[in-house]
């Protein structure tokens, strides 16, 4: 369930600290594939179960780390529910790094901190600390410094 936010007062006394935690998604191999063909990287890896079974370090295909940083959002707004929030953009992202595989079949989840929020012209410019989780891994899959502009 998501953290309920009312205004830039809650959020401004939350800088520093795990605001939220977002349910767990599903990786499927459905959902690998289709993001591949999306963005043209059909890699084996990441496409091809029986290769990747037989050639990847992995044991099985895994996900794009570019299809878990896309998640982001989604976490995030999974996690953290602002209540007079009336338009949210991505902003961008800084210090992105994918630590650990997530193989096909198994879940991640967002964990994320509020690092800062700057006034900006018509609303805030929060940063948030995303770690996806992958569930029994002991690395984060991704960790990114993710940018939003929030207008009230």
């Amino acid at each position: 369930m998501a953290r309920l936010v009312r205004n830039v007062a809650e959020l401004e006394a939350l800088v520093g600290q795990e605001v939220g935690v977002s349910g767990w998604v599903d990786i499927t191999q459905e959902r690998v594939n289709n993001f591949g063909a999306s963005t043209n990287d059909e890699q084996w890896i990441h496409t091809d179960p029986l290769r990747a079974a037989a050639e990847s370090p992995f044991g099985g295909t895994v996900a794009h780390g570019f299809l878990t940083l896309s998640l982001l959002p989604g976490l995030l707004q999974d996690a953290v529910y602002m209540e007079d929030m009336r338009m949210g953009l991505n902003y961008g992202l800084d210090k992105v790094r994918f630590p650990a595989p997530v193989p096909v079949g198994s879940r991640v989840r967002g964990h994320v901190i509020l690092r800062s929020i700057t006034p900006v012209a018509g609303g805030h410019q929060l940063a948030w600390e995303v770690s996806v989780e992958c569930e029994g891994s002991g690395k984060p899959a991704c960790v990114a410094e993710f940018l939003m502009r929030r207008y009230s």
